[in-house]
């Protein structure tokens, strides 16, 4: 489950640009910006908007992916995961409807 290292990497590609070119814009080692890619480590929230003001995607894009990878790491090991996961969303649903209010 690496989706955000291996959008990143695509998005990268894309634009012809190596790795070093974009870790120095976000201030980090060629090999951590690997990592990444790999999905070894995780990249700070921080980096997403530049990211994606790089990559010229929109940010919303990137932070759901970077977010799905952080949720996906806190329950991958978890035997009730898709049932917490489903009580997750009904909260974040009535959050939003109570919000639109």
């Amino acid at each position: 489950m690496n989706h955000f290292g291996n959008r990143i990497k695509e998005l990268r590609e894309q634009k012809g640009l190596l790795q070093k070119h974009v870790a120095t814009k976000l201030d980090i080692d060629t090999p951590m910006l690997s990592k990444i890619e790999r999905g070894e480590r995780n990249a700070k929230k921080e980096h997403v908007p530049v990211l994606a003001k790089m990559f010229e995607v929109p940010v919303d894009e990137l932070l759901s992916l970077w977010l799905a990878g952080k949720v996906y790491d806190m329950v991958k090991d978890e035997k009730t995961a898709i049932q917490a996961m489903q009580v997750a969303e009904e909260q974040i649903k009535l959050k939003s409807k109570s919000k639109a209010k």
